[in-house]
């Protein structure tokens, strides 16, 4: 008997692939949906088309559903993505900010997307590949980590709402990365196994965004070059190509040498400046965060909370004390962290579950944050 029916988002790859695998086995009537979001050609890159995004991902995915017995169909989103998303992406480069455009697709696109389709089609639920869990708890829907440490995604999952958490299941959130593979070979799907994972943005194929903002920002180069690279102390050591062509935390491929080591450690857009210091200048002790969505409490006003807070994808989190403001999260790092770069995405944790998180818009000392 159906457990009931859900849409599967399937890029083609082993994870969103095992998802809907399982999910069959376990009962559900699954309907596989690909998203197209971007056009490779489009880039301007030199990589050959790969990815989500690819013909043969979207052949893939349609292969398991063809060869389990359920729909899949492939929806183009490729004009509210590329309005959305890349737009975003481009304009935070020029504002002196580093974007991330994954996290803000998962938030604002794939999941608005895949609920719309989901409600036409008849669907109860959605599911993804990602490596996390939701739950219900006192009301609220919580995201938490994966089992697998390694390929924990929650990160990626703060923005999303509490409506479309409720609809929405992880099949991977229990298992690991190598289980998942044991479950592929013993199905037959040896090609899913072999196949290699893309850690690139999928609408900058070659991996060089700097590339990708002077193809799609007409005169870009002109209009920065020549910027200068400036210390903390102010002094004036050199120019560089352009404050969009950096990211704070950026030490290789600055085109300077100084005897030492140095770091960026601020962009400023208005004077096209990018500041350089060591590793410990790299260092803040604090930033706000707005843009807020919390998930396991609907607030937390007037309330400092300890927490492990993650300022990047791959960061192993640190711990810190946030207070709610407003709309704004005001973060302290008792040992300070390096590299907090604005326009990232700031995660909170309580253990294993995700507070909530939001943008970063600027970092702090905690002299000059009172």
């Amino acid at each position: 008997m159906s457990k009931g029916r859900i849409l599967v988002a399937m890029s083609g790859g082993i994870d969103s692939s095992l998802a809907a695998v399982l999910l069959h086995e376990e009962g559900y009537e699954v309907i596989g949906m690909t998203m197209k979001t971007w056009d490779y050609q489009n880039s301007g890159g030199s990589k050959k088309e790969t990815g989500c995004c690819s013909l043969d991902s979207i052949n893939d995915a349609r292969n398991i559903a063809v060869d389990l017995g359920f729909p899949h169909y492939i929806i183009d989103i490729r004009e509210e993505f590329g309005d959305y998303v890349i737009d975003h992406f481009t304009n935070e480069y020029l504002s002196g900010r580093t974007p991330n455009p994954c996290v803000l697709c998962n938030t604002h696109i794939k999941w608005d997307a895949l609920l719309r389709r989901a409600d036409k089609l008849g669907c109860d639920h959605i599911a993804t590949g990602h490596y996390a869990n939701v739950r219900e708890e006192n009301g609220r829907f919580v995201v938490s980590k994966g089992l697998d440490d390694y390929k924990d995604q929650s990160y990626a999952l703060w923005g999303i709402s509490q409506e479309s958490l409720s609809r929405t299941k992880f099949p991977l959130g229990k298992l690991k990365k190598s289980e998942i593979r044991d479950m592929a070979t013993e199905r037959g799907f040896h090609e899913l196994v072999q196949k290699s994972e893309s850690y690139e943005i999928c609408f900058v194929p070659d991996n060089d965004y700097r590339g990708f903002l002077k193809r799609r920002v007409e005169g870009l180069e002109k209009e920065v070059d020549g910027g200068e690279f400036v210390l903390e102390d102010g002094s004036v050591v050199g120019t560089h190509e352009g404050y969009p062509f950096y990211t704070v935390g950026q030490r290789k491929g600055l085109g300077i040498a100084l005897g030492y080591p140095v770091y960026v450690t601020e962009i400023q857009k208005d004077k096209n400046r990018v500041i350089l210091g060591t590793f410990d200048e790299l260092s803040r002790d604090g930033m706000y965060v707005n843009q807020l969505n919390l998930q396991k409490y609907s607030s937390i006003d007037n309330e400092r909370k300890d927490t492990i807070t993650k300022v990047r994808y791959n960061d192993t989190g640190t711990p810190a004390v946030i207070e709610q403001v407003g709309d704004t999260m005001k973060v302290f790092f008792g040992n300070g962290v390096s590299a907090i770069a604005p326009g990232q995405a700031a995660v909170f944790y309580e253990g294993e579950d995700v507070i909530g998180g939001g943008w970063i818009s600027q970092s702090f000392h905690q002299a000059s944050s009172n």
